[in-house]
């Protein structure tokens, strides 16, 4: 009987039924036996049909599930034999033990039995023993996924050689939008005649064409010193390989002109909105000459960005104009808020608080009252003076508080103002960021990455020596009953003489102007030397440190300190200044152990070497001629070995002027 009928819900009431009818039979015999035996003679071939149903039921069933499984045998056996798929099953060895027709057509032999999985592809032995479940491997010019059974010990092979094909086109198709700006076009400009001007413009113009026809880029002037540019991610990665050597062709070539003209290009890339990626490329664009132009900045979708270039330093503005307008929005900033703290980075230079005693003097000429904030856990050693000699004016020393004492005075309308510093992981506490609705950025470092969240005043100058030259040039165009003292002229030049080495670096007209207003205003420069004096002990330390610098390159030395000596930065970054002034030395760089888990590395260059793309490349940042990071968790010679790689990567890219 077929399954079906074998089933008690169906079984029981057809024996039932039966029985039930055999019975009616029976009693049907007691009142006519004629009619009984009809009745039994009917019942008996009613039974020898449904029995004789059952049976060719059954057989027909057999006979249907039989040629099924025949066909399903065959159907299974022509796909594992001839489908497009590789199959291949190894033992514990790694040793083919089978394999189908598919897997061996792709090595052109007979059989693959016996041969080693090292020698189908060297990176499958691997991924079985890492436990990946799927990986794709190239295999005779050919992708192919892998799919890994370890259990079955069997691996299958799918050719997807033209989906990744596909894939890459898409991604190689996909718009990238590009923002050209030439950096200081009305600057190089003014003054010039028509003639002068025209000939300039079609210099510059006939360049970029060029460029943009030898590489299939649109190109498509908008201003006098603006262009778009319209490419794809395929002409984006060949330009990515040249180093966007467009930068140095306009630069060389405008200077046979007796001009000096520079490209700045912001470009966006990664997505598929036309909007967002015009945002992306104007973000990228603010971020090249927030750095000070003469750069390419590629702002990816994960919020990293790619910088190109960047290898002349900053030009110096003609005019104050931007000075006075920024100084008189800080007035009007100041004016509307109850308070004003000022904050620097941690471990804080001259410079920093120099630039922050200079902006306390504008909230007291504005009639507001002014803080600075301090930490005496993360102070610099080599401000030790300065802060000594600030003891000594109680009325100034007042004014400075800890972290804690400017969060608990803070209110909605209390303005933070940060100097020296635009990365919101420097300061001294971050804390105050998030507190503070209205926060203002002073700085002249080259813009990076990371970078405070919605300011409502920027004013990043990175031509300027110092932030203590910005706020001395914002300080001019303050309220005429501006009075400063000696201690506070003073703190603001010993700003800008630390960070010009004493006016020998990064020093340019307006460096001097500002020195000149300081010293008019009572600045002492005996007493900014008293500032400047180094303890006998550190001055033997750095000799210590510059006993073991070397030649790496010609040109570039290397000083790394011994593993069990721990550096002050103020030491490390002296030595890396002294090494600089060494014949043949175009940069420098020191290696050295601020304490057990930070390795720091100071950077320095005579401007021929970027040094702050290397330090960038290392997590860290600064200028072209003076940068620095720190490497956490890394022993000194891991560090040295990552600031080599990076060396190599920038010298072989051509990065070098």
């Amino acid at each position: 009987m077929p399954s079906f009928y074998e089933k008690p819900l169906i079984r029981y009431p057809i024996y039932a039924l039966i029985c039930v009818t055999v019975i009616a039979v029976l009693l049907l015999y007691l009142f006519n036996w004629i009619l009984g035996l009809v009745l039994s003679m009917f019942l008996l071939a009613a039974l020898y049909l449904i029995s004789k149903a059952v049976v060719d039921f059954k057989q027909e069933m057999q006979g249907y599930i039989t040629t099924l499984s025949y066909r399903l045998k065959k159907v299974g056996e022509e796909a594992l034999m001839e489908m497009p798929i590789g199959i291949l099953l190894y033992n514990d060895q790694f040793q083919v033990e089978w394999s189908n027709p598919f897997m061996t057509s792709c090595f052109d032999e007979d059989s693959l039995v016996g041969r080693s999985l090292y020698d189908v592809a060297d990176s499958l032995v691997p991924l079985i023993k890492q436990e990946v479940e799927s990986e794709t491997i190239a295999l005779f010019d050919r992708e192919f996924k892998v799919i890994i059974k370890r259990d079955e010990r069997l691996l299958y092979f799918f050719d997807v050689t033209e989906q990744i094909e596909i894939e890459k086109q898409y991604e190689d198709e996909r718009t990238v939008l590009a923002f050209i700006f030439l950096d200081n076009y009305d600057e190089v400009t003014q003054g010039l005649d028509d003639q002068t001007r025209s000939a300039i413009n079609s210099e510059v113009t006939s360049i970029l064409n060029k460029w943009a026809k030898d590489y299939g880029v649109f190109l498509k002037r908008i201003s006098s010193e603006r262009f778009l540019g319209v490419l794809n991610e395929d002409i984006l990665t060949k330009l990515e390989k040249t180093k966007f050597s467009i930068l140095d062709e306009v630069r060389e070539k405008t200077t046979m002109q007796n001009v000096s003209l520079t490209l700045s290009i912001g470009i966006g890339t990664g997505i598929s909105t036309l909007q967002d990626l015009g945002g992306m490329a104007q973000s990228g664009l603010d971020l090249a000459l927030g750095r000070g132009g003469d750069q390419v900045a590629i702002k990816q979708t994960n919020g990293k960005v790619k910088f190109f270039g960047g290898k002349t330093n900053p030009v110096e503005k003609r005019t104050r104009v931007r000075a006075r307008v920024i100084s008189h929005a800080l007035k009007e900033i100041v004016l509307e808020s109850d308070k004003v703290m000022i904050m620097g980075h941690r471990f804080p230079d001259m410079d920093a608080i120099g630039s922050a005693i200079g902006i306390l003097k504008v909230a007291q000429v504005n009639e507001k009252e002014g803080f600075i904030v301090l930490d005496p856990e993360t102070l610099d050693s080599g401000v030790e003076q300065l802060l000594i000699e600030l003891k000594k004016h109680p009325e100034l020393w007042s004014r400075f508080i800890t972290p804690e004492q400017a969060l608990e005075i803070m209110t909605d309308e209390t303005l933070l103002i940060v100097v020296d510093t635009h990365k919101p992981s420097l300061v001294i506490d971050e804390r105050l960021l998030i507190r503070s609705e209205n926060v203002i950025v002073i700085d002249h470092h080259r813009r990076g990455e990371e970078f405070i969240k919605d300011p409502i005043l920027v004013y990043m100058e990175p031509y300027a020596s110092s932030t203590a030259e910005l706020v001395t040039e914002l300080l001019e165009y303050q309220p005429k009953k501006l009075k400063m003292n000696m201690i506070e002229a003073t703190s603001l030049l010993a700003g800008i003489i630390v960070d010009t080495k004493s006016f020998t670096l990064r020093t340019g007209s307006r460096t001097f102007d500002a020195a000149s207003y300081l010293r008019a205003k009572g600045a002492d420069t005996v007493l900014v030397q008293k500032f400047l004096k180094e303890d006998i002990n550190h001055y033997v330390k750095r000799a210590k440190l510059i006993q073991h610098a070397s030649l790496y390159k010609e040109g570039i030395a290397i000083a790394i300190a011994q593993d069990e000596e721990h550096h002050d930065q103020v030491i490390i970054a002296q030595a890396a200044d002294t090494l600089l002034t060494m014949n043949g030395v175009e940069a420098s760089f020191v290696i050295a152990k601020r304490d057990e888990e930070c390795v720091s590395v100071s950077a320095r260059s005579l401007g021929d070497v970027n040094v702050q793309i290397i330090m960038e490349a290392l997590g860290g940042g600064g200028h072209l001629t003076n940068a620095a990071t720190q490497l956490p968790n890394q022993t000194l010679v891991e560090a040295a070995e990552k600031l080599k790689l990076v060396l190599e990567d920038y010298l072989e890219g051509g990065t070098k002027s």
